[in-house]
């Protein structure tokens, strides 16, 4: 039994298949996504999407699909879908689905009279190359298949109409051609794994709508240049292999590196799975020696803040510790020269914002935790840099107190924490001055950094950390907590923002905590009373006026929406080990749950993945980034939190082996 199968009914439902899409990438950025009827449904999706470093940063789209058409006694039955203008579907290849699923690959059986096709997709680990396996499973006659190319060479954030600047030119490659739309980009090179005739026919096919871009009010319509189809005969049994890519591939050898590339692949047969093939799909490495993370799919670069906190459970919690250490000490050259003021390039992108170096401390405090030995010898003396770095006032825009050991910033006029939604250049939400979670980050810092200088025997260190974290939880005491019993959520001058929101929460799970238990416990009711969901944290109490639990309307009424009241599952990950910091193996069942209703996600969306956020009130709909690191890394962290603690409940039963 697959873990993700979707059956005839669901698949030829295109209310529901629609809003369903699988995503498969490689680690050099390239990604193949689309919905599981296989129809595009918005502008970023394709087949073939890879970026073009000598052009942009941006992602382009290359192929946007592949329609096949099935011939027997000169009858065709095209298996391709595409949304036109006026609500139209055509052609309604959906209808011949029997099957979807996703155990190792996106597997797709057609049933066409007597023709049983299966369709399997693989994207390459190592190239910007997309593979289709085509098997004809059962045929009583003779049978043809055509398949027809759908190309855009754009970036994924435009659209294409159609122009006289198409370069119609191919020139035939081995079992198939290249071609290249627009001076500048790559050639693409379309092969198969036995000889087809391609018969040149270029056309524009005109209108084609993205559903889910014309609902959240987006541009959706375009034009796709096809320069003709490739047609074979397929015998009963016989598998062919299609390859597209930016690199031209000996077809002999497509067999075998598709069945390679299976074997490699984790079967997504369960929620743990599903989470571990996800967190490899974020890997970024544009070369032998540079490991990154991405911050998600598909408009997502490497991003600094998201990185350091997805990276303990995107490696540390699925046994990688390794890959750990390539992604931190790729980083440390570029966040040393931030320190030091020198200019640097690289793919890490906003290292200035200014809790980053704060969740490098708190991403290095988890490597700690499995590489204790490890860890002294890499990264100790980078720790004693950070710390002296903040406490000695370099950050630009963070401020070290020392009279009261917390950390300001300056945030009315730019985004400066993870909140960072903006209109017009300006910050939806300006939060400045104290901020709750960067002072629960650097009392844990502080504490941290006391415990590896104590460890080292670097015991006047140890003893002036020691005092200036002891001030800094006095104050942040002092600061934040309020007669209501919960955490300000930042204090500017002598405002001090009353909203109940999530920030609060870092300062019960972290490590280190500035509160007492009575305290700890008093922050956990409020959020788990007003901000638990099934589907993460809310951003926002809904007893405040400015809540908005749904992500519709305008693109400013979205941006408003965005940190007023929508849900986080990376937020899930904190809560988690709050909760169980606190309440120990009790605990466990409400962990359990909420781990459970996360599974549920798994068959929705983009399927085998956790998206950047949700409608925080029923039905609980995904929005933004749908596979999103910080989501799944910190799913995957809480895994390992729950199994730690039922694996020391278990040992602790009377009568249970040591």
């Amino acid at each position: 039994m697959s873990y993700l199968k979707f059956d005839k009914d669901l698949m030829i439902n295109l209310e529901y298949s629609l809003y369903r899409n699988v995503l498969r990438t490689n680690r050099r950025g390239a990604y193949q996504n689309t919905s599981i009827s296989g129809c595009n449904t918005t502008k970023y999706q394709g087949l073939l999407v890879m970026p073009v470093p000598y052009m942009d940063d941006e992602n382009h789209l290359i192929l946007s699909s592949f329609d096949e058409t099935v011939i027997q006694h000169g009858a065709e039955f095209n298996l391709g879908i595409h949304r036109y203008a006026g609500d139209n579907y055509s052609p309604k290849g959906h209808k011949y689905i029997r099957e979807f699923n996703c155990d190792s690959v996106p597997k797709t059986i057609y049933r066409i009279g007597g023709v049983i096709l299966s369709k399997e997709i693989m994207f390459s680990s190592k190239e910007n190359r997309l593979m289709i396996r085509y098997t004809l499973l059962d045929a009583h006659s003779p049978t043809t298949i055509r398949f027809r190319p759908f190309l855009a060479f754009r970036r994924i954030s435009q659209l294409t109409m159609e122009n006289d600047q198409v370069d119609r030119s191919y020139r035939e490659v081995e079992n198939g051609i290249s071609t290249c739309m627009y001076f500048g980009y790559p050639e693409l090179f379309m092969q198969f794994s036995k000889k087809p005739e391609f018969v040149y026919h270029p056309d524009w096919y005109r209108d084609i709508e993205y559903l889910q871009d014309l609902l959240n009010g987006d541009t959706y319509q375009e034009d796709l240049y096809v320069p003709g189809y490739f047609e074979m005969s397929i015998e009963k049994n016989e598998g062919i292999i299609f390859s597209a890519g930016d690199m031209m591939v000996e077809t002999a050898s497509l067999k075998q590196e598709f069945d390679y590339e299976i074997h490699k692949r984790t079967p997504r047969s369960s929620f743990y799975n599903c989470l571990k093939n996800s967190s490899h799909q974020f890997y970024y490495i544009p070369n032998k020696n540079e490991y990154y993370l991405l911050a998600g799919y598909p408009w997502f670069k490497v991003r600094a803040r998201d990185q350091f906190i997805a990276l303990p459970g995107c490696t540390l919690a699925v046994d990688r510790p390794d890959d750990f250490e390539k992604i931190m000490d790729t980083a440390i050259p570029h966040l040393r020269d931030f320190m030091a003021d020198k200019p640097s390039k690289s793919y890490l992108k906003q290292v200035d914002d200014p809790d980053v170096l704060l969740w490098v401390i708190w991403a290095l405090q988890q490597y700690r935790n499995e590489r204790k030995e490890r860890f002294t010898e890499i990264y100790s003396d980078f720790l004693f840099d950070i710390i002296a770095y903040i406490t000695a006032g370099k950050h630009p825009n963070l401020a070290f107190h020392e009279e009261e050991g917390l950390l300001t910033t300056y945030g009315r006029e730019i985004a400066v924490s993870w909140m960072n939604a903006q209109q017009d250049g300006h910050p939806m939400i300006p939060r400045s001055g104290y901020l709750v979670e960067f002072n629960a980050l650097w009392y844990n810092a502080l504490k941290f950094t006391e415990e590896v200088a104590r460890d080292a025997g670097r015991e006047k260190e140890a003893s002036d950390l020691g005092e200036k974290a002891r001030l800094t939880g006095n104050s942040f005491r002092q600061l934040f907590l309020n007669d209501a019993g919960y955490l300000y959520d930042y204090i500017d001058g002598n405002y001090k923002d009353p909203e109940v929101r999530p920030n609060m929460l870092f300062a019960v799970s972290l490590p280190y905590s500035p509160l007492e238990r009575s305290q700890k416990k008093s922050v956990i009711d409020f959020v788990t009373k007003e901000l638990l969901t099934p589907c993460g944290i809310r951003s926002l109490t809904p007893k405040s006026a400015s809540f908005h639990p749904h992500y519709t309307g305008s693109e400013k009424e979205k941006k408003t929406a965005y940190f007023n009241g929508m849900a986080f599952p990376w937020l899930l990950g904190h809560y988690i080990e709050a909760y169980l910091n606190l309440f120990h193996t009790s605990g466990l069942s409400l962990a359990d749950r909420i781990m459970v209703d996360m599974e549920g996600e798994m068959q929705n969306d983009c399927i085998g993945t956790i998206s950047e956020f949700y409608d925080s009130n029923p039905p609980f709909i995904a929005h933004g980034g749908y596979s999103f690191a910080m989501s799944v890394g910190e799913l995957l962290r809480a895994q390992r939190l729950i199994n730690r603690y039922q694996w020391d409940n278990e040992q602790e039963r009377p009568g249970t082996a040591s």
